[in-house]
């Protein structure tokens, strides 16, 4: 990854532009344009999130933003209502009202002197959300988006449920968004930083149980997903996606469906922007982003419209590694998706005669279709090397040796592949089943099993079988009675070595990532096939450009950062916990003086013979200061649940100074229909 130092155009910036919408909310925009746009006016690229261009993703911003406007645009990077150093109040995440925000934003960018007239869209996570969901309501202005690490669908397949199970970090990002929502917009940018923080303390909501307690998909979560009508998807879109993220799917459902011109890739990243992301390789970005923006913003004729739909790096076998710094594979570029290179295949679940067993390995996988009776009963800690939802680095946050876990579930494992088998799409799992209980769920991973033994998680996919017959109309499961149930396990690009075999691992628990049944139930397992997407094979299809970006932003490491993550067994009480510490230490930004640091814990702990020990603590601490002026906030949030509750309760305080002056508990229970 090279440092760009010097930009095709002069840049010039000015860090606290002020926005001031419609109802008189002013909200603050850092921007970077070409010194002499006022004469020779540029499109604009906005980016609109709640996270704090002036501390959160200010390290980030100053490596993209100024890179854009060093080639002829305005970059502009806006602080969402309520977060920042912008005024008014955050109620939840894309509301109506943040939305309507966006539009007002674009109209006015587009409106200024030093602007074309065009407006483009970009972010990652929250960001490359609402640049999709304001695509869908396609301002005049916008004429092109990127997005990153997004979804289409909110309810089925983000990070509150997934398939409809309710996620555990569910309540993580809960936690989070109290914690980051939380700060103080700065002194130094508004004198009423005091009066505008306790007003936002005071306003603060618990999201975790708003989330928690819509549990099937309703008019809720169909706002802001943009697959509810992909027909109003006009707007250029160039999205992209990680195998070691959550929001994999994303790019194969848009390419394959928006009515617009859509172009997508997938890294081998977690969820980053591809420059900086790992595991490597890392790629430019930048370079292809502004190859789109050219495109769309300048409508220079660069063929980017006729690039591949579809390019994905194709993973290739090698161990395990939760902190993967690199993967090894190829990229694989489709002309058109669905890709007439995939041909689907067809494995079914077969058991030898006499294994009954409810521990792996108890079947096989074959293309010839046979008999199969097996007992899913897993325990509750089942899924400890799983990873985090959206891993963000290196500390062991991607999915570890996925062997434990294996020995854990039920297990059908193909044959010894005398050839590489290459995989590419979503793998349709369809199964036959009974439950003792009226609630449950199913968990399916396929693995990538080495000579040794050693098993990686190639893509995982669920379903929360009060959705058996769709997402809007959960109903419980009548014990006993036999049902048919398909779904789909993640996309994947994914070369399985010779000598190796693919896995299909089944469970009815997977702690922490989904929040335990509230009894532990037994599934019946009596038949299941897989649909498995077969790509002919190819080399090296696409060379990305290498990695770049603008200079670092200039800083003073005044405490350094500090990470632990382990699990623990209680050998007394029996509970099992996973216990994360991430310190990020404390920093000086050399060029405002700002001082920031956060530290955070996680705590997720359950025995394994009870779904309903299952309790996650969380807790953060945001600190900021500057010369005699210093606040910090300290957020704690807990989980727990009875047979018929969810429980989830949280306490933010905040100090200026010693003094403390805020204070706010809040306790809620959310009724278990469907989870």
């Amino acid at each position: 990854m090279s440092i760009v130092r010097t930009l095709p155009c002069p840049v010039a910036e000015t860090p606290d532009l002020g926005i001031v919408l419609s109802d008189g909310c002013r909200l603050s925009a850092r921007v970077w344009m070409p010194e002499d746009a006022l004469a020779r006016p540029v499109p604009a690229i906005l980016e609109y999130i709640p996270y704090r261009k002036r501390d959160g993703t200010l390290p980030r911003d100053e490596m993209m933003h100024p890179y854009f406007a060093g080639h002829g645009y305005a970059a502009v990077r806006v602080d969402m209502r309520g977060c920042g150093d912008s005024q008014g109040l955050i109620a939840d995440e894309y509301t109506e009202q943040e939305l309507r925000d966006a539009e007002e934003v674009i109209g006015w960018l587009a409106a200024q002197p030093w602007c074309s007239g065009s407006v483009g869209m970009m972010g990652k996570s929250w960001g490359g959300f609402n640049c999709l969901q304001t695509a869908f309501r396609q301002p005049p202005a916008l004429k092109a988006v990127v997005s990153v690490c997004s979804t289409t669908d909110r309810f089925a397949d983000d990070i509150h449920f997934k398939g409809g199970c309710l996620l555990g970090e569910n309540f993580g990002w809960g936690a989070v968004m109290l914690s980051y929502s939380s700060r103080p917009a700065d002194p130094a940018l508004r004198a009423d930083w005091r009066a505008d923080w306790l007003a936002r303390l005071e306003a603060e909501p618990w999201l975790a149980p708003r989330w928690a307690g819509h549990q099937a998909r309703d008019a809720y979560w169909k706002h802001g997903s943009v697959c509810e009508d992909f027909a109003r998807m006009t707007v250029p879109v160039q999205i992209w996606g990680g195998w070691a993220d959550n929001y994999m799917n994303t790019v194969a459902a848009l390419v394959e469906n928006c009515a617009g011109p859509v172009k997508g890739i997938v890294g081998p990243w977690v969820h980053q922007y591809p420059h900086t992301a790992v595991p490597g390789p890392r790629i430019g970005f930048l370079q292809e982003a502004l190859r789109w923006w050219d495109r769309w913003l300048k409508g220079i004729e660069n063929g980017a419209e006729a690039d591949p739909a579809y390019r994905v790096y194709r993973l290739e076998s090698e161990a395990p590694d939760a902190s993967a710094k690199h993967r090894a594979g190829e990229w694989v570029a489709e002309a058109v998706w669905p890709s007439p290179r995939v041909r689907r295949e067809m494995w079914h679940l077969g058991q030898p005669p006499g294994v009954s067993h409810p521990r792996a390995p108890v079947g096989y996988l074959s293309h010839i279709e046979g008999e199969v009776r097996a007992e899913i009963a897993t325990p509750q800690h089942l899924g400890m090397h799983t990873g985090e939802f959206f891993p963000m680095g290196l500390n062991a946050e991607m999915p570890g040796d996925q062997a434990g876990d294996d020995a854990l579930s039920v297990c059908f494992d193909g044959s010894v592949l005398a050839a590489p088998l290459d995989l590419i799409g979503a793998t349709r799992l369809s199964l036959r089943l009974s439950s003792d209980q009226p609630l449950g769920f199913v968990v399916a991973r396929l693995c990538d099993v080495g000579p040794d033994g050693a098993s990686v998680r190639i893509a995982h996919g669920m379903l929360n079988l009060c959705h058996r017959n769709g997402m809007e109309t959960p109903a419980p499961l009548v014990p006993g009675e036999v049902v048919e149930v398909a779904f789909d396990i993640d996309q994947m690009a994914y070369r399985l070595a010779a000598g190796h075999r693919l896995r299909l691992a089944l469970s009815n628990s997977y702690w922490p990532f989904v929040w335990p049944s509230p009894q532990a139930g037994r599934l019946t397992l009596t038949g299941g096939r897989l649909d498995l997407p077969v790509h002919q094979g190819a080399g090296t299809e696409w060379a990305p450009p290498p990695a770049e970006h603008a200079s670092p932003w200039k800083h003073k490491v005044l405490r350094a950062a500090q990470t632990t993550r382990k699990i623990e067994t209680d050998l007394m009480s029996g509970r099992v916990a996973l216990v994360i510490r991430d310190d990020l230490g404390d920093a000086e930004n050399l060029d405002h003086g700002l001082c920031t640091g956060e530290t955070m814990t996680e705590l997720w702990e359950i025995h394994p013979d009870d779904p309903l020990s299952a309790r996650a603590v969380h807790t953060w601490e945001q600190r900021l200061s500057r010369g005699d002026w210093r606040v910090r906030t300290e957020a704690r949030a807990e989980m727990t649940a009875t047979a018929s509750h969810l429980r989830l309760q949280a306490r933010l305080t905040a100090y200026e100074g010693d003094e403390k002056v805020f204070e706010r508990h809040f306790d809620e229970e959310v009724p278990r229909q469907f989870v």
